[in-house]
């Protein structure tokens, strides 16, 4: 089991050359078998069978390390508080309580302390990504529009 200084430990550089190599080896699999559910992966004389989403988050995390990102696994039913939550949108935490208080993001409370699950939280930042999108794309269609050179 990891600790807590082990999950903030940034990958050293071998280790973030070993996972680019890996992401890539994985990344390719998986694009050229999509219709594979499952592999197989051999560690020492024992073979396991893994399933296709955990290949996923696996090329994703190692995308991460090669990257020098430290990486943390979190459940999407998991609760987060929010200063956690605030980390997680790169917000001020009193904006996120603002956000909670205006129904943007559903929360509960434990007490007197607000809690706001992981999933409502990634959906939140999902749909803010794609509005900004959706207005970058609407501000560079307009410049075509006028001729504007973009």
């Amino acid at each position: 089991m990891n600790t807590a200084s082990d999950q903030s430990k940034l990958p050293d550089p071998q280790a973030t050359d070993l996972a680019r190599e890996s992401s890539a080896a994985l990344a390719k699999l998986l694009k050229d078998h999509p219709e594979q559910d499952r592999a197989r992966v051999r560690m020492d004389d024992t073979d396991l069978v893994l399933p296709r989403h955990a290949l996923e988050l696996l090329r994703n995390i190692l995308t991460e390390m090669a990257q020098g990102n430290s990486v943390t696994i979190m459940p999407v039913h998991a609760e987060v508080t929010t200063q956690e939550a605030a980390n997680l949108l790169n917000v001020s935490r009193p904006h996120l309580v603002k956000l909670l208080e205006e129904g943007a993001i559903p929360f509960s409370r434990v007490g007197t302390h607000r809690r706001i699950r992981f999933q409502d939280v990634m959906e939140y930042r999902a749909a803010r990504t794609a509005e900004s999108e959706a207005a970058l794309q609407a501000l560079a269609d307009q410049a075509q529009e006028h001729d504007m050179g973009y």
